[in-house]
């Protein structure tokens, strides 16, 4: 049965677990523009740098996959997926149902990054969730629209592939450690970038605008923006807990 009130936590893998989530949110935290006035300069550096920025890069690239995805479940088509230098991207899309589609970008990178951090608790869903992942690089790379994203897609296919490779064959098993970063990372960062674009910026062509002007309720951008911070922070946290329910 299902520890789901978590008794006697918590044991090795459980503390790990929280360790690792505790360290790879201070090392993508610590270095962002957002944080770098409370932690170092070298921290700034480091953010700055091409050490992290593919991993940024890849949370533009499931934000776009998820509008994507949308749009190809309510029976739209996908003409193109852009992602950019400058940590922006752009989905076109033709069809499909509008108001599901918008919010899609940010709950589903959330969601995402709940499915990365909980499959990494488990060496045959980390399998599974590499191999998913891998699939949907190579489905991106032929609608991509720019070479970044083209160039991107490639450049996970063959640092999975390596490290997938390293995971079977050696006895450097840290698939589950990359998988977890990537879902840590999206699930931090798709709370920071509504809070960026949708609250203390208000991006005017932001996808909280666009919906609050289709959807009836009398909610305008921002308000949309804290109820789906609000849904993306729930998933982070649900994320969480329910791997200490896993590990238990």
């Amino acid at each position: 049965m299902p520890n789901w009130e978590l008794k006697n936590c918590c044991d090795h893998d459980q503390v790990a677990f929280i360790v690792t989530i505790g360290v790879f949110t201070f090392v993508i935290l610590a270095v962002s523009s957002f944080f770098a006035t409370m932690f170092s300069f070298c921290f700034s550096l480091l953010w700055r740098t091409v050490l992290l920025t593919p991993f940024k890069l890849i949370t533009v690239f499931l934000h776009e996959t998820s509008h994507a995805l949308a749009c190809k479940l309510t029976c739209g088509d996908v003409e193109g997926i852009q992602v950019h230098a400058n940590e922006g991207g752009v989905t076109q899309t033709r069809g499909g149902i509008y108001w599901i589609i918008l919010p899609a970008g940010y709950l589903g990178s959330s969601f995402w990054g709940m499915v990365f951090i909980l499959a990494s608790t488990n060496h045959i869903t980390t399998r599974i969730a590499a191999g998913c992942f891998l699939l949907a690089l190579v489905v991106v790379l032929f609608v991509a629209k720019n070479w970044l994203l083209r160039g991107l897609c490639v450049g996970f296919i063959i640092f999975i592939a390596i490290i997938w490779l390293l995971q079977e064959t050696t006895k450097v098993h840290i698939l589950r450690y990359v998988i977890l970063f990537i879902g840590v990372m999206n699930s931090l960062f798709s709370v920071y970038d509504i809070y960026d674009d949708l609250i203390s910026r208000r991006v005017h062509s932001s996808d909280a605008e666009k919906f609050a002007e289709i959807c009836p309720c009398p909610c305008n951008g921002v308000a949309w923006g804290v109820i789906w911070g609000l849904i993306s922070f729930t998933f982070l946290c649900g994320s969480i807990y329910l791997g200490l329910v896993i590990l238990s």
